[in-house]
């Protein structure tokens, strides 16, 4: 699986725009999500699984948002924001998933865009934290999140994952 299964893309006629993601997105969501984490060492694609959690999020938009970047015809981005609560805050927290760029559009600041989004929107709301996982292999994708301000924690992702049903 690689990245060779996202199909090619036309050139982009107009300026990419960040949107909210529409159940409509739900195909090119699914794909972009198969790219990321068939890049990523702890997770292995599984279009069902994806659509499954993606449905979760856009059904239900007190769980959090998926903002795309888009151009007339076609999603070439997204991040996805998962809303909970932190005691350690005392309020409204994020946990940032699925940064991705189509690969095509890589290195041309979309992923930037992306991401001052996020957090625009995170301080519009008044969320009290962004927190996100990416790949510790990945020294490219630390320095990206690094270049906007995320430091390191001297917490350790530890995770239980149950089979699924």
């Amino acid at each position: 699986m690689g990245l060779a299964m996202i199909t090619a893309m036309p050139a982009i006629s107009t300026e990419p725009r960040i949107e909210p993601a529409t159940i409509e997105d739900m195909p090119q969501l699914v794909e972009l999500l198969m790219a990321l984490f068939s890049e990523e060492e702890d997770f292995r694609p599984d279009r069902t699984k994806q659509e499954h959690g993606l449905r979760l999020i856009l059904e239900q938009p007190n769980r959090g948002r998926i903002f795309v970047l888009r151009t007339d015809y076609q999603v070439i981005g997204m991040v996805n924001l998962l809303f909970t609560i932190s005691t350690a805050e005392g309020g409204l927290v994020i946990l940032m998933e699925d940064v991705i760029v189509h690969p095509q559009h890589r290195r041309q600041g979309y992923g930037a865009r992306l991401l001052d989004h996020a957090i625009e929107f995170a301080r519009e709301k008044n969320f009290r934290r962004i927190t996100l996982l990416t790949d510790k292999i990945s020294a490219e994708s630390q320095a990206f999140f690094a270049k906007h301000g995320f430091s390191h924690s001297s917490m350790i992702p530890m995770r239980l994952v149950f089979a699924s049903s």
